[in-house]
């Protein structure tokens, strides 16, 4: 038997410690009021002297003291007195001079003016009041460091706010606010806690510049308002980097209270790509999810764990989470465990390509909704390995999608990439092959009448995913540079994880309309639109995110380096390694004879690409497997090419094209 210790009581010392606060309370408070009260007489009536008769003193220090327990003043702390404390002292003093005032006509002795009551509560309101203020200005220049970090505040006037309480509270934190830059109009020469408001956001780069010149420059600036970024971000950075000095973005509002120790924050990348929130159906989520098995292939990746977080999160009845890599399993079906504990799931390791242990998984579970998420998307790396490549990407689609439709799941949602369209890559290439087959088979599943609805969901990059170029920059920086950039005209579509899953499963909702997925038209969409949403389902249509605009990588590479508080080409050099095989400089969300087409769900295009019959496509992959298997990949990628004729696959790496061709591609998506 093992003895449990008893909990160790507290220090004696530290016990009494409140006690001794609440003891030093009392004896001030009931000083003060000692001295208030024979004051407060005199300001009455000055004739009649001022300590006399004595008892005064004992008098107002016995009053305040008890008027002052409802309103808990000896439990005062004054370091951080408030309005609230403020009130408290207001109605302690009212209720001490109301105490005094009958004491005095109880015991007959006259009142030295009929305002003796008024006066004496401002006095008392006054004098503790003012005790207060003098400890917290005392205390604040005591603890004040000697050297101070100079920051200017940008953003929301509101949060400002709330900030510079906070740093009143904490002078230790040897933060001093110079000055405030707002996004409202008409504030230049405001204040807010006595700092100045020197101008609008979009005045930054005259600002610093003027402020250069009268050697004020701040340290950093703090962003306050956490829905500044894109463009205006990118502005203040690059107005900042031109002075030296760094960006940091304030705590969130929650977490601006009294605190030891105020901590600001790196401004992320993310908030570069100023990406307006979309709203999405959660109630169709939910509709679709809850009570449902479900299954994720590729459940490691960056895509396929996003999607097992968001699935938990609207109670599916069992998840199932398929990958071939182990660790990568093993890491999401931890952080479930911690975070979605509740749900129930089976960890599986398969490999799509193989047909009997994907039927057997299949037959186990049964699931009602598969997201299709495993395959191989790094270019070079599938440039250098072709043959399984296609395998994982047109065989394994195939191999899961059927399995799907054996096994009477009611809708896959496969996950594409905007590299399908006018593929360079075998990847980009693999990929529309694999659309085509998911295309032809929900044509044939509809025109069959069968429960199942292929979805495919098309997008570009996500920034932090695994073999993206954030996380190689990233490494770089930690090394010191350089940043290796491909080509200086490279452009690619970014958004955030989180923010693709949910448009995917916002797809998923809007493209499952089999038994149990019924959907609802939002609120105002006209039915003609939901009807040509649905005609284009019908016909093989594709649904594409809305990516905004493309991003140049360069660029991205230039505002890493800042947000690291270094300066491109002097601390962190760039270099130019040129295009790898399978690479260009550009991609597209759209084919060129493809007009992108609006649908009733905010964030989601659809395109509506060349159909191939569903005979037709299950052949030339079959064609493609056995070839692949048999290691001949020149003659694969022949089959591939004659199924995907926009192929033009760019060997080499050679630079092609123009970058106008990007831009002509957002004027389509704009349009």
């Amino acid at each position: 038997m093992v003895s449990q210790r008893p909990p160790e009581a507290a220090p004696k010392s530290t016990r009494l410690r409140p006690l001794n606060r609440i003891l030093v309370n009392v004896l001030l408070d009931g000083s003060v009021a000692a001295v208030a009260a024979p004051l407060a007489r005199w300001l009455a009536a000055p004739r009649d002297g001022l300590l006399h008769p004595l008892w005064f003193l004992a008098g107002g220090a016995i009053t305040l003291l008890v008027s002052g327990l409802p309103f808990r003043m000896p439990q005062q702390y004054w370091r951080f007195s408030g309005i609230s404390d403020l009130l408290g002292i207001v109605g302690a003093s009212a209720a001490s001079s109301a105490l005094f005032t009958a004491g005095l006509w109880a015991t007959g002795f006259p009142l030295p003016s009929p305002t003796f009551p008024i006066i004496y509560t401002l006095t008392l309101i006054g004098m503790l009041g003012g005790l207060r203020t003098a400890y917290r200005l005392i205390n604040g220049i005591t603890r004040r460091s000697v050297t101070q970090k100079r920051i200017m505040l940008v953003g929301a006037d509101q949060i400002a706010d709330l900030y510079l309480r906070a740093l009143d509270r904490t002078p230790e934190s040897g933060i001093r606010v110079t000055g405030l830059i707002g996004q409202g109009t008409h504030q230049a020469g405001r204040r807010i806690h006595n700092v100045p408001i020197l101008g609008h956001v979009t005045d930054v780069a005259a600002l610093l510049d003027g402020l250069a010149r009268r050697q004020g420059l701040p340290n950093t600036l703090v962003i306050t308002d956490s829905n500044f970024r894109g463009e205006k971000l990118a502005r203040v950075l690059e107005a900042a980097e031109s002075h030296g000095i760094e960006v940091m973005r304030a705590p969130v509002l929650t977490a601006l209270t009294p605190a030891d120790k105020i901590e600001l924050r790196p401004v992320a990348i993310e908030d570069l790509l100023n990406r307006p929130q979309v709203p999405l159906d959660h109630a169709g989520m939910e509709r679709m999810i809850r009570n449902q098995v479900v299954l994720v292939t590729g459940a490691g990746g960056t895509i396929g764990s996003e999607l097992a977080r968001q699935i938990a999160g609207f109670g599916p009845r069992h998840l199932v989470l398929l990958d071939h890599g182990e660790f990568a399993l093993w890491q999401i079906d931890v952080e479930l465990g911690e975070v979605a504990s509740a749900v129930p799931r089976s960890v599986v390791v398969a490999d799509v390509r193989d047909i009997e242990r994907i039927d057997e998984v299949f037959a186990q579970f049964r699931p009602a909704l598969v997201f299709h998420a495993a395959a191989l998307k790094h270019v070079p790396i599938v440039e250098a390995n072709a043959c399984e490549g296609l395998l994982t990407n047109v065989l394994g689609t195939r191999i899961v999608a059927d399995a799907a439709r054996r096994h009477g799941a009611r809708a896959l949602v496969m996950i594409s990439t905007d590299k399908a369209v006018n593929p360079s890559s075998l990847m980009g290439a693999s990929k529309r092959a694999a659309e085509m087959y998911c295309q032809a088979l929900d044509i044939a599943t509809r025109n069959a009448g069968e429960a199942l609805r292929c979805v495919t969901v098309r997008f570009g990059n996500v920034l932090g995913s695994t073999g993206s170029v954030v996380p190689l920059f990233r490494r770089q920086l930690e090394r010191g540079g350089p940043l290796t950039v491909t080509h200086p005209d490279m452009r690619r579509y970014f958004m955030t994880v989180p923010e693709a899953v949910g448009l995917v499963l916002q797809a998923s909702v809007r493209g499952t309309d089999g038994p149990g997925f019924e959907h609802d038209a939002p609120g105002g969409v006209q039915p003609e639109r939901i009807a040509g949403t649905d005609a284009l389902l019908r016909d093989g249509g594709i649904f594409v995110l809305d990516m905004g605009e493309p991003v140049k990588i360069v660029d991205l590479a230039r505002q890493m380096i800042r947000l690291a508080g270094l300066r491109p080409d002097e601390d962190v050099r760039i270099s130019f390694t040129g295009l790898r095989p399978g690479e260009k400089l550009f991609e597209e969300l759209f084919h060129g004879r493809e007009a992108p087409v609006p649908t009733d769900a905010p964030g989601l295009l659809m395109a509506a690409p060349r159909v191939v019959d569903y005979a037709e496509v299950a052949q030339t992959v079959d064609r493609i497997a056995v070839l692949a298997h048999a290691g001949d990949a020149a003659a694969a990628i022949v089959v591939l090419r004659n199924l995907v004729p926009e192929f033009d696959h760019n060997a080499t790496g050679e630079v092609r094209g123009v970058v106008s061709s990007a831009d002509q591609d957002r004027e389509r998506l704009t349009s």
